[in-house]
């Protein structure tokens, strides 16, 4: 992760680009996975409450948006504070690799012991999908800048998305709005890793 300082100007762009990126997601997100409700509302001619459903998801993830800002912004205080505590990367890069492996492993088992009776089939597709994203996405960011942001940028896509999406799966137990918030989440995560750099230039 680059430690340069980024202007406030600049701040403020990607905090409102990812609150739209994050409306817009999830609103596009909800027309695919609610789709019969929506073909429903406009075979009665019903324009106007398609526009209000549109614009009430579309508001659930702008405050999905400020949840991983939040998780995106914590993280660089961490990472700065990891490396001047272990005073090398090395060394932090290998906490982060530990802390990565018992992320998934909690993951799966707090999964587990919430929905005993749904199994944990879906949950570890979800592990699995969650943590090739992160390699793709850690890979492509290590090409844009170097490869020392291989390792920070696969803890945060893995293990903050993961942080972030807790409160959505403690909170409900309908599957499908767990993946309401987890998509939005990942887009906005992948988003504001890659505008980093680009921000410091």
């Amino acid at each position: 992760m680059e430690g340069r300082k980024i202007g406030s100007q600049k701040l403020v762009r990607l905090f409102v680009s990812t609150m739209f990126i994050g409306g817009i997601s999830t609103a596009v997100f909800s027309t695919v996975v609610r789709w019969s409700d929506y073909n429903k509302t406009l075979s009665r001619g019903d324009i106007g409450e398609c526009i209000i459903l549109l614009l009430w998801f579309g508001g659930v993830g702008i405050l999905f948006s400020l949840v991983s800002q939040m998780g995106f912004f914590a993280y660089l205080t961490i990472h700065r504070i990891g490396l001047g505590f272990f005073r090398s990367e090395f060394l932090w890069n290998g906490v982060q690799i530990i802390l990565i492996l018992f992320a998934l492993g909690d993951f799966l088992y707090f999964q587990q012991v919430l929905h005993q009776q749904e199994g944990t089939g879906m949950h570890i597709l979800s592990a699995i999908a969650i943590t090739m994203i992160a390699f793709l996405v850690a890979y492509i960011k290590s090409k844009q800048t170097n490869k020392h942001a291989f390792v920070p940028s696969l803890f945060f896509i893995i293990v903050v998305t993961m942080i972030e999406w807790i409160p959505g799966i403690r909170a409900d137990e309908n599957a499908q709005w767990l993946y309401f918030m987890l998509y939005p989440l990942i887009i906005c995560n992948i988003y504001q890793l890659f505008m980093l750099h680009k921000l410091q230039s």
